[in-house]
């Protein structure tokens, strides 16, 4: 008898609350003067008068968790593990990116292409508390065509193929769809379209019907103006877009996903990547061509999302996108904007995440300085990170 009152007392009993004291609350959308923010189990309770035995975290400014919306974090620069064990080998390494991800203040990644469904598998062990990172939305493979290469899982030519791997990625878990529309990643900065409009379109209906969203890689203009015809969610990196283009992607409100940093981690770490030396006057030609569209997709009104395309060593410089906006015209508020509630609207999670608002999910991340003043703050100056209620990073 006892112990059923005890079980059905814990049943019963509340989730575990606390309450943290800020200089400063930057929720989303406005400024809350030392203001605490409240949580009970994995929610926020409230934002702004600060109960009696709030922690005291009053030296720094709170800021919603961050959001990466272009990952991979199953990318690992070495594997020495047997192919039969690639998949185990994989997700047992990656989980140093996972926790060098939450450590910069991402709490939320949109994992955009992994082999041997590894994303899901890591998603799922985070989720049940098994390994510590970011909460992942994981596309499983990434559609490419035949490329002169044995088919893979996520070969797809023609429209009939495209539906059956756009299909068989829902089934196996994914919470959103990638496509790989042209060429270019790592040291290639081509961008030749491969998938036609016709298949970028199937793709597009496709996922939608099965009520996930989808992604489609463009390093070049021409595959860039077909997946914004088509109607992807978001469009990544896509650079030398033309005027049209861009106009039509801000009357469609498609989310531009530019990932202009990750190809100066190429150049900074070409070496280490076994690139020609040559690749690095490539890769800087095609950073600033990258940052010229941005600059002119914004001017234009085009919506922004902030994503890294981090691979291998990149993970914990994610948010160092956020400078690469800033020189594209915006503010430092509008910059955040892009990693918060921009980028929860994308994977549609803007009434759980990208705020500090009672109900939404507790992802708090406390900065030393005014990352509304100077966007470096929200780069380099993470003390703290609470992901879901829970304290993950602590760097005072």
């Amino acid at each position: 008898m006892r112990m059923r009152l005890l079980v059905a007392c814990l049943a019963t009993a509340p989730a575990f609350a606390g309450a943290w004291r800020f200089g400063a609350v930057w929720d989303g959308a406005k400024v809350w003067k030392d203001a605490c923010v409240v949580t009970q189990g994995d929610r926020i309770q409230s934002v702004g008068a600060c109960p009696e035995g709030a922690i005291d975290l009053s030296r720094y400014t709170a800021i919603p968790g961050l959001i990466d919306v272009h990952t991979h974090l199953t990318y690992v620069l070495e594997n020495r593990v047997g192919q039969s064990a690639r998949a185990a080998a994989v997700v047992f390494l990656a989980q140093d990116n996972a926790r060098k991800t939450l450590a910069a203040g991402v709490t939320t990644v949109r994992d955009l292409g992994a082999q041997d469904y590894a994303d899901i598998a890591m998603r799922d062990l985070i989720n049940q508390g098994l390994m510590t990172g970011p909460r992942m939305f994981a596309a499983g493979y990434g559609l490419s065509v035949t490329r002169g290469r044995t088919p893979s899982p996520n070969t797809a030519d023609g429209v009939a193929e495209v539906l059956r791997v756009v299909r068989q990625q829902v089934a196996a878990g994914a919470d959103c769809i990638k496509m790989y529309g042209s060429t270019g990643s790592g040291r290639d900065v081509t961008g030749y379209q491969t998938f036609t409009y016709e298949e970028m379109q199937a793709a597009v209906d496709a996922a939608h019907a099965l009520g996930k969203r989808i992604a489609i890689h463009s390093y070049g203009p021409t595959g860039a103006r077909d997946a914004v015809r088509a109607g992807a969610d978001s469009v990544e990196h896509a650079t030398d877009m033309d005027d049209a283009t861009i106009a039509e992607m801000a009357r469609r409100k498609i989310f531009y996903v530019p990932t202009i940093d990750h190809n100066r981690y190429y150049a900074d770490n070409y070496r280490r990547l076994n690139y020609p030396p040559g690749a690095v006057a490539d890769l800087n030609a095609f950073i600033q061509r990258n940052l010229e569209t941005a600059r002119k997709a914004f001017a234009a009104g085009v919506r922004f999302a902030m994503g890294s395309d981090a691979v291998y060593t990149m993970f914990g410089e994610n948010t160092r996108e956020l400078a690469w906006f800033v020189k594209a015209g915006m503010t430092p508020e509008q910059a955040l904007r892009t990693a918060t509630g921009n980028a929860a609207e994308l994977l549609g999670m803007e009434k759980s995440l990208g705020a500090l608002r009672p109900g939404f999910l507790a992802d708090v991340v406390a900065v030393e300085g005014d990352p509304l003043a100077d966007i470096d703050v929200a780069i380099n100056k993470v003390r703290w990170v609470m992901k879901a209620g829970e304290v993950v990073e602590t760097k005072r």
